[in-house]
């Protein structure tokens, strides 16, 4: 997102607030199966809405992950028009990142720490853009929910129902995720399956009784080299087969081996055919069974008039502060926007800081993108009707 001239009476935005505001909570590491620390991070986040006058619902966690936070704005009703805000307040980084191998820490124009671009710097801004608007005596042109789960980077297995069941309240969605290419918004992403294959062999001394083994890593090897197969990189499918593991030792015919698969594919047909193709497999070796679990965790985010429309309306909002918007092109990373797209909601996606290096020790926010994508944030609250 680039700026050209603003409004004269733009409200001024405080840099070194957001800047404040961001650090504290990247400063409360919360890795995605560490509740407790979840949780803190939530009691903030509650406490800061509630003081905007806002009601925050607290969803219990559960399976051991964290606690869900939704907010909604006092005008908020169940069969009112709305806008869901979604954000996740987890993250990829173990505990103690931050004071290690990520030190927060400000260069230039980069400000450095575990989670901060994805997604903690986008979940505070519309905070910031709300609180902002009071302060202003404003208030946003439609109801919105503020919905932040504890458990988005391992595929939001709790908070999904939470997630569509809001979504279905809300006229749009805006997810808080890290901006593209520039501050680019998204429009589309692949859909994302996850599997698991588990072959079972028959163990045996690899040197007296080689010939009465049967080798669950050579069956692997075959579903290996067929599942990577499936990719079509014109249509948009990737296989992955990430995870291997087998054997019991060097001088063992490994009775057992796993996989874990990762499907990543742009429309929901695909999604069938390349599931199908994955789930029926059938052994080599008749001697050896399989044992294949999994499907779409994520249906596809796809570019449909909606979500263009949205995007058009978001454009057409923040121009009037003399912000230009833009879409990156279709990106193989899921978020929670796919479950809303898939229900039909409008979704629009990458509305978070500008930066680069999501779920690495480089992960990075740019300083010069946060009073935009503040201002952003301040129009499409009080634009979007």
């Amino acid at each position: 997102m680039s700026t050209a001239a603003t409004r004269d009476n733009e409200p001024a935005i405080d840099q070194e607030e957001i800047i404040d505001g961001i650090l504290d909570w990247v400063e409360m590491e919360t890795p995605t199966y560490d509740a407790a620390r979840v949780n803190k991070l939530a009691d903030k986040i509650q406490t800061q809405w509630e003081g905007t006058g806002c009601s925050v619902e607290r969803v219990p966690g559960k399976d051991g992950f964290g606690d869900h936070l939704i907010v909604r704005t006092p005008d908020w009703t169940e069969d009112a028009p709305s806008i869901l805000v979604l954000s996740h307040m987890d993250t990829v980084h173990p505990v103690g990142t931050k004071d290690d191998s990520n030190k927060i820490r400000r260069e230039g124009d980069s400000l450095y720490g575990p989670g901060i671009y994805d997604m903690k710097a986008g979940a505070f801004l519309p905070y910031y853009a709300y609180r902002h608007l009071r302060r202003m005596g404003a208030g946003t042109a439609l109801p919105v929910s503020f919905l932040f789960v504890a458990e988005e980077e391992v595929g939001s297995p709790t908070s999904r129902a939470v997630i569509e069941a809001e979504a279905k309240k809300a006229k749009y969605v805006l997810v808080t995720e890290p901006a593209r290419d520039g501050g680019k918004l998204v429009t589309a992403r692949k859909g994302v399956g996850r599997f698991e294959m588990t072959i079972t062999g028959r163990p045996a001394h690899s040197g007296a009784k080689h010939e009465d083994g049967r080798s669950a890593v050579k069956e692997l090897a075959h579903h290996i080299l067929e599942i990577e197969g499936l990719t079509d990189y014109d249509r948009g499918v990737t296989t992955n087969v990430g995870l291997v593991s087998a054997g019991t030792g060097v001088n063992v015919v490994p009775r057992v081996a796993t996989a874990e698969i990762d499907l990543r594919v742009v429309n929901a047909a695909d999604g069938e055919e390349i599931t199908a193709k994955i789930l029926d497999r059938k052994p080599r070796d008749p001697d050896v069974t399989i044992e294949i679990t999994g499907g779409m965790n994520r249906p596809p985010y796809e570019l449909n008039d909606a979500n263009w429309s949205l995007f058009e309306l978001a454009r057409e909002v923040v121009a009037e502060s003399g912000l230009v918007l833009e879409s990156t092109a279709l990106t193989g990373g899921g978020s929670d926007g796919n479950f809303t797209s898939a229900l039909g909601v409008p979704t629009l996606d990458g509305l978070g800081a500008d930066g680069e290096g999501a779920h690495t020790l480089n992960e990075q926010v740019y300083i010069s993108s946060l009073v935009p994508r503040a201002k952003m944030w301040v129009r499409l609250l009080e634009g979007l009707t």
